[in-house]
């Protein structure tokens, strides 16, 4: 397919790398130029772009900005056609991106990017931390391994989304439409604990609105007594220990 990212965070990078090595046909744009973009982003054929060329002519768009940058680049998706399938990997973290009142009043923060962009989104591989995704994705059918949530409206949007999901090495789950996208969130169950499909699917199950801004703090109380950098397995243990 030929897919265009937009964003090289450490979830865009690691998408264009994984989705070029995986034979796509790859453009990468960030908001400082392609000349700004690294080899080891282009090693396995991905090809730098500006914004405007990254997301012309694509079967799929992949939208890898911080949540509070979204509405900057809307005005990129004008003249994308519907049948193109734009991917979000944002999360809302209101001290980092600053607040946004409607999300804060209780709009799911997927459809807020659905307003944002003028069009409908997939939901997909926010639910991960990006050192998992990068080197936890495993062939198809090995043991243990972790399972992603994929939600959007249109069920074909959703299998493309969920198709490459798996090609990037975790088990897809069909997280159903975007109303109930919050459950991928972040501080719900599913969100960045490495779980299977089974698992993830009542982790999903168990998701409670109400809970998640308390999560919050005690996420941001737990963190802030580390005296170091933490490791993966340190954070995936303390985003599974909220809901204990």
């Amino acid at each position: 397919m030929r897919i265009g990212v937009i964003g090289t965070g450490p979830i865009g990078t690691t998408l264009t790398r994984k989705l070029s090595a995986g034979g796509h046909d790859v453009a990468v744009a960030n908001s400082r130029g392609p000349e700004t973009i690294d080899a080891e982003t282009l090693e396995f054929g991905a090809h730098a772009a500006t914004a405007d060329d990254a997301v012309h002519d694509k079967d799929v768009v992949v939208l890898s900005v911080p949540f509070g940058r979204i509405p900057a680049v809307a005005a990129l998706f004008t003249s994308v056609p519907n049948e193109t399938v734009v991917i979000d990997t944002s999360n809302y973290f209101p001290h980092l991106s600053g607040a946004i009142e409607a999300v804060d009043n209780g709009q799911v923060e997927s459809l807020w990017v659905t307003e944002q962009l003028g069009r409908p989104v997939v939901k997909a591989w926010n639910a991960v931390l990006s050192e998992t995704l990068q080197t936890k994705g495993v062939p198809v059918g090995t043991p243990g391994r972790i399972a992603l949530p994929v939600a959007a409206d249109s069920d074909e949007a959703r299998r493309v989304g969920m198709s490459l999901v798996d090609e990037t090495g975790f088990d897809p789950l069909d997280a159903g439409v975007l109303a109930f996208s919050w459950r991928q969130q972040p501080m719900t169950p599913g969100y960045c604990t490495e779980l299977g499909l089974d698992d993830l699917g009542r982790a999903l199950e168990a998701a409670d609105r109400a809970e998640t801004p308390r999560n919050r703090d005690h996420l941001l109380d737990r963190f802030g007594a580390f005296t170091s950098t933490p490791t993966l397995e340190e954070l995936v243990e303390l985003n599974r220990s909220l809901h204990r």
